[in-house]
């Protein structure tokens, strides 16, 4: 009769047995990723910038991974509830987030997110990154940014947005804190939405990634008054900065990338990295992104995970000083 302990050794050398001979398995299955079509969850709804800059990566990155990758539009929240639904996933590479950097201005803006933007995810890699730009109805009054402040100065303002959290939305509130004025904010559940509103005159202005009005500004149902960043934008070079345009110390920088649920094995997210890279290195994908006025960025995991990590702080500290919150 085999004593505890004995019948706890053999217990335990079964075990490890079982467990090594599952290794070659799932080192099989890590190896034959992706075998199956992947899952893109855009957390915003079809048309806007996020949409847009995931569609003209598609076909290439289906190319690299040898699989399809079928996009699926999940709105609302500035994002949160489909990155909730990437959250909550396995974290076998088969569910992924193609997402802005409102992923990481909402931990700010909602104090009870779903889940946890570090702890829950593993990051690809930065796909893109572009500004947001101000548009206005072709009829609006102010012609430039120094016209709109005066204008805000009189009356009653309001600007749309992309959804509550959205670099959008952070644009409009900084405007607010570095003029010293108080135009309204008017959150949408995605660009698309905000900006056929805009043309429809309902709300008469939007901050939006320049892939969402893009082709709107150009055909004249938009007038662009300035862009985010300090730099001005390869696709609107006539178009000013914030900062030319008088607004001292206004940057709001935006980036798309991808990420998938925590504890997604290595080689799986070293996949998705290698096919993430070679797609945007495509002259024909650099020229779609370059003509939507966005850049593309590419690059290891960790350089997105370092980004992640900086603008938590940096949103967090300026959403105190402009008293930005979900609404």
């Amino acid at each position: 009769m085999k004593s505890p302990v004995r019948r706890l050794l053999c217990l335990t050398a079964a075990a490890t047995t079982v467990a090594a001979a599952l290794l070659p398995l799932q080192a099989m299955a890590q190896a034959a990723y992706p075998d199956k079509p992947v899952r893109f969850v855009v957390p915003f709804p079809p048309g806007g910038g996020t949409d847009v800059i995931a569609r003209i990566v598609q076909g290439k990155l289906q190319a690299q991974l040898g699989q399809t990758i079928v996009i699926e539009n999940r709105g609302g929240g500035g994002g949160s509830l489909g990155t909730d639904v990437v959250a909550k996933a396995p974290a076998d590479g088969y569910t992924v987030l193609f997402t802005l950097s409102s992923h990481t201005i909402n931990p700010a803006i909602f104090p009870k997110l779903p889940f946890d933007t570090e702890r829950d995810f593993e990051s690809v890699g930065i796909v893109a990154s572009l500004p947001q730009i101000l548009v206005t109805h072709p009829s609006f009054e102010a012609n430039n940014v120094k016209e709109l402040i005066a204008l805000a100065k009189k009356k009653p303002l309001q600007f749309a947005s992309v959804g509550n959290g959205s670099p959008s939305h952070l644009a409009g509130e900084l405007l607010n804190l570095r003029a010293g004025i108080n135009i309204t904010h008017v959150p949408y559940r995605g660009g698309g939405p905000a900006v056929t509103d805009v043309i429809g005159g309902q709300v008469p202005m939007l901050w939006v990634s320049i892939p969402a009005a893009a082709q709107f500004v150009k055909t004249g149902k938009l007038k662009a008054l300035a862009v985010s960043t300090v730099k001005r934008s390869a696709a609107f070079p006539d178009v000013p900065t914030m900062q030319e345009a008088g607004v001292a110390d206004f940057e709001v920088d935006s980036w798309y990338g991808m990420f998938v649920p925590a504890k997604t094995p290595k080689p799986v997210i070293d996949r998705l990295n290698q096919a993430m890279n070679a797609a945007i290195a495509d002259p024909e994908v650099k020229e779609k992104l370059l003509a939507q006025g966005s850049e593309a960025v590419g690059g290891s995991p960790e350089v997105l995970t370092r980004t992640v990590k900086t603008e938590l702080a940096k949103w967090a500290k300026l959403t105190k000083e402009a008293n930005i919150k979900a609404e």
